[in-house]
Formats: C-alpha cells, sequence, structure tokens
C-alpha cells in the first residue's frame, strides 16, 4: 500500500476540537444531505449509512442527522448541494485530488484557485492529476477494537477479498478494489468486527519526493483545504 497517502490517515488521529465542531458538524450534514437524495432510509441506502455512521463516530446530535437527511430528502426547505472534485498541483509537482460538496461551485472554484496559489500550486483541469491516482475501497480497523489477533484478522481479511493489509499502532487498514469494499466489510462485521471506516478512497499509484521545505509548504497547502467548509476529502501523491 506505498502509494496510499490520504492525508487523513494523519488527520484522524486528532481529536476534535470544540472549536472545530461546528465546521466538522457542517462537513458531515453536506455529506449526509447529498447522499439523502437517493433515498432517505439508511437501510437502503448504503452511501447515506456510511455517511450517518461517520456523523455518530463524531458525536454529531441525533437532531442534526435527522434534519440533514430530510433537507437531502427534499422534506425540508435548503439550499442544494452538489458535489465536485477538483484536481491541481502542489510544490514539486504534487498531484492533490479535492472532493467537496458545495452550494455554489463557481465559489468553490475561486475559492480553491486561490487557497493552491497562495501556496505555490495551481489548479489543473479534470484529469490532470486522477490518472496518477486509482479508486480502492479503504476499510480502517482501530486497534482497541481488534477483538482476534492480528493474524486472525488479516487471514479473515485475506479470504473476504483483500488486496492488502497494513498494520500500525493505530490499527489496521485493509485495501480493497472498488466494487469489492462493501463485501469485505460485510464479512468482517459477521464476525463481529467493528469498522472505524469502510469508504472509496483515491489511492497514490506511487508517491513523490520533495525537498523538506516543499513538504512543509505541502503541508499547508492540505491543512488550509481541509479547514474550507465546501471541502469533504483531500488526497495527495506527496511521500509522507
Amino acid at each position: 500500500m506505498s502509494g496510499h497517502s490520504k492525508w487523513a490517515t494523519i488527520k484522524r488521529q486528532k481529536a476534535v476540537t470544540d472549536a472545530k465542531r461546528g465546521a466538522v458538524f457542517t462537513k458531515l450534514g453536506k455529506n449526509i444531505a447529498v447522499a439523502a437524495r437517493a433515498g432517505k432510509d439508511p437501510e437502503m441506502n448504503a452511501a447515506l449509512r456510511a455517511a450517518v455512521e461517520k456523523a455518530r463516530e463524531a458525536n454529531m446530535p441525533k437532531e442534526n442527522v435527522e434534519r440533514a437527511i430530510l433537507k437531502g430528502a427534499g422534506e425540508l426547505p435548503g439550499v442544494s448541494y452538489s458535489e465536485a472534485r477538483y484536481e491541481g498541483f502542489g510544490p514539486g509537482g504534487v498531484g492533490v485530488i479535492v472532493e467537496c460538496v458545495s452550494d455554489n461551485t463557481n465559489r468553490t472554484l475561486m475559492t480553491l484557485r486561490g487557497i493552491f496559489s497562495d501556496h505555490g500550486g495551481s489548479l489543473g483541469n479534470s484529469g490532470s492529476v486522477s490518472y496518477l491516482f486509482e479508486q480502492k475501497g479503504i476499510i480502517r480497523i482501530a486497534r482497541n477494537d481488534f477483538t482476534q489477533s492480528e493474524e486472525e484478522l488479516e487471514l479473515l481479511a485475506i479470504d473476504a477479498g483483500a488486496e492488502d493489509i497494513e498494520t500500525d499502532e493505530n490499527g489496521m487498514t485493509i485495501v480493497t478494489a472498488r466494487d469489492q469494499r462493501h463485501t469485505v466489510a460485510q464479512a468482517l462485521e459477521g464476525h463481529h468486527i467493528h469498522l472505524t471506516s469502510s469508504e472509496t478512497e483515491w489511492v497514490a499509484k506511487t508517491t513523490i519526493d520533495v525537498s523538506p521545505d516543499q513538504l512543509q509548504t505541502v503541508t499547508q497547502l492540505i491543512e488550509v483545504l481541509e479547514e474550507n467548509d465546501d471541502v469533504q476529502n483531500v488526497y495527495t501523491n506527496v511521500s509522507l
């Protein structure tokens, strides 16, 4: 899994502070609303189920979750959100993919263009960066949720169809083909294994080494992007 460098791998280890909680809930609410357009029943809508589970993990209030679902389903007045993906380059030619949910894509585009420019980068055209990545299923299990030994978990994941497995002090990350993620996740849950997350992510095919100064600037670029309310996910192929 050498090419897997989603910035959230690092960011998720940080506690959500009270000062940032409102911004987190805003992003989660947008994600839920977009998913709910395909149906407001989480049992029948896998994308909505995943969005709701992520909101619960962040301790988002139940009433906020329910309101976002109703807005997305068109049963409550509110703004209309749309999904958009932007591709750009950071210092040293680092590729960056930014997934957004916005009520004004023109505003989002202008904001992102300014963020990239301020950090020595630039936005590219659609397809200018994504060919450096591939979409994979990424399943994470926190170490304190291990109910079997590490070896047993690995065997269960492999038997279910995992392509790659990485284990560190935080837990286990399981990589699957994009269309096999749900199958593998279900198999693991069938063995009463709690999954921290199960999502489709952009995984870099290879990573790029940059100078320490460039890495610092790339880090700042990613952090500023992720602070924007419209940004849901950021992926990069920089070597950490």
